[in-house]
């Protein structure tokens, strides 16, 4: 495995595009769901990128990249559709120690950026080591059949109540109550309501789950939904 796949927190981070066309915008569109702070630079710009940069979504500069611009950026993407003008921007990236991708071409790139099926926070990457970029896209194709779309909302619920889960016992009570959640008491409160239904079908879930399990004292478990309140239960 030439290269490691990792999860980079890009939250307050600035990353930065050389180049503002068609290659560019392939690339912003998957930046552009991350917290990254994006500065575009690039000439006669896609209208895409106006439009984000009319948003507030990109900061665009409508010139190339100068030795200066990459200083402290944590990414670095070189897609001008001109390989000597890649190879300069990424020349100034390296020299700034930024990671640098150039679009298209594998093996002058530090990164490379997977295909993505993304239930956020779920995210599923694909990377076939830049051999096989069709093969990516028929797993991530069968991948977004196969998981609902709202897989997400489950995940951020299942978030909140992770804390109030370990108030039953640790191992199988515990996984078994999240593969409950995940397969059928989840999916079904989404079904006939939104993520309110869903917490208060967690609590409810939980409640009884706690009533079976071994006597662990007093169990606090939040409440439903935004204003709901919290349940206390004292184990029998």
């Amino acid at each position: 495995m030439r290269h490691y796949p990792i999860f980079l927190d890009l939250r307050d981070q600035r990353v930065v595009m050389s180049g503002a066309g068609a290659t560019a915008v392939a690339k912003l569109q998957l930046l552009l769901k991350t917290e990254a702070m994006i500065d575009v630079f690039g000439c006669k710009p896609d209208q895409r990128v106006l439009d984000w940069a009319g948003a507030g979504r990109i900061r665009l500069i409508d010139r190339a990249v100068e030795a200066g611009d990459l200083t402290g950026a944590r990414l670095v993407y070189a897609a001008n559709d001109d390989a000597s003008e890649d190879a300069r921007v990424a020349a100034i990236g390296r020299e700034r120690d930024c990671l640098v991708n150039i679009v298209d071409n594998l093996e002058d790139s530090q990164f490379i950026t997977p295909a993505i099926v993304d239930r956020d926070p779920v995210t599923i990457a694909i990377g076939t080591e830049g051999t096989a970029p069709v093969l990516a896209r028929q797993i991530k194709t069968f991948n977004e059949e196969q998981l609902p779309r709202d897989l997400g909302v489950l995940a951020r619920v299942a978030k909140d109540y992770r804390a109030d889960v370990e108030a039953l016992p640790p191992g199988s009570a515990r996984r078994t109550f999240w593969n409950l959640f995940y397969e059928e008491i989840g999916p079904r409160a989404l079904a006939e309501g939104g993520d309110d239904n869903v917490r208060a079908a967690l609590v409810g879930a939980l409640q009884e789950a706690i009533g079976r399990a071994e006597p662990h004292g007093r169990v606090t478990v939040a409440g439903a939904g935004p204003g709901q309140g919290c349940s206390t239960l004292t184990a029998a």
